[in-house]
């Protein structure tokens, strides 16, 4: 057993707790450009060997989140073109000592983490979002607990070569865990906060979510592989950096903002 990965994850689940459950909409989104300027510190730190990352613009993109529910809806459609005429306009003030591989890198941060963890705060400020936003993080929990579970027990069959860690019995066991997450949470908020949600759907969404889940952590995988490194920082012991933590959540929470904020 890794007493280090549950030490830190037992004393990481309250203050994430604490911040979601007690935290108004400005501190939740607050916490989360935090989060993602941590994380996206850890990305640039990654690739910095194999591209030069527009520290500053990537840094300003944080922002954003902070400022979810407070920049007009209308506004938002000019956000990318802002982003890429800022990159663009780096590349030409430095005479192309910043390359379009620099954008690209730098973009891909941007649009990989702060794209993605925005809609962690969308959800939280939809209607029930102090209850929806949980799935996000129950179907990440679930994944990942029982996928390390399963694939430290029983795990034979090697899954992918971008994780060779990685077994077919530990996704399916992520699934089983992703599905016995959302489910007992679905039952907990149908019967104490009047919601109404399918059952059956939710095994569905379970399902996806969880496959989403996983591919979000190869893809946090490849990006390692990639700038030659074990884990983002060592900022969380036993668990490696912020990025190394959130890598499943990422990708998940827009597709929770699809499937149970959108299609609910």
């Amino acid at each position: 057993m890794n007493i280090k990965r549950w030490t830190s994850a037992l004393l990481g689940f309250p203050l994430i707790a604490a911040v979601l459950i007690f935290g108004n909409t400005i501190v939740v989104d607050i916490a989360l450009a935090i989060f993602a300027f941590i994380a996206l510190n850890e990305y640039f730190n990654c690739i910095k060997e194999k591209a030069k990352p527009i520290y500053e613009i990537g840094y300003a993109s944080t922002i954003l989140i902070a400022l979810v529910h407070v920049i007009k809806p209308e506004v938002w459609i000019m956000i990318i073109p802002i982003i890429l005429f800022a990159l663009f306009l780096k590349v030409i003030v430095t005479n192309m000592r910043v390359n379009i591989s620099d954008v690209a890198f730098t973009l891909l941060g941007i649009i990989y983490i702060v794209g993605s963890m925005i809609f962690i705060s969308i959800v939280n400020g939809c209607e029930h979002g102090k209850l929806l936003i949980w799935y996000i993080f129950f179907a990440s929990w679930g994944t990942d607990i029982f996928a390390y579970l399963v694939g430290k027990t029983i795990g034979k069959h090697k899954f992918t070569k971008i994780s060779p860690k990685k077994s077919i019995e530990g996704c399916i066991g992520g699934i089983i865990g992703a599905i016995i997450f959302m489910v007992l949470y679905t039952i907990f908020i149908n019967n104490n906060y009047n919601m109404n949600i399918s059952y059956v759907y939710i095994v569905i969404v379970s399902i996806v979510l969880s496959v989403i889940g996983q591919i979000g952590d190869l893809a946090a995988s490849t990006i390692k592989r990639f700038g030659g490194v074990k884990d983002f920082s060592n900022l969380i012991p036993g668990h490696g950096g912020i990025l190394d933590r959130m890598d499943s959540v990422i990708l998940v929470a827009p597709f929770v903002y699809l499937f149970l904020v959108i299609l609910i």
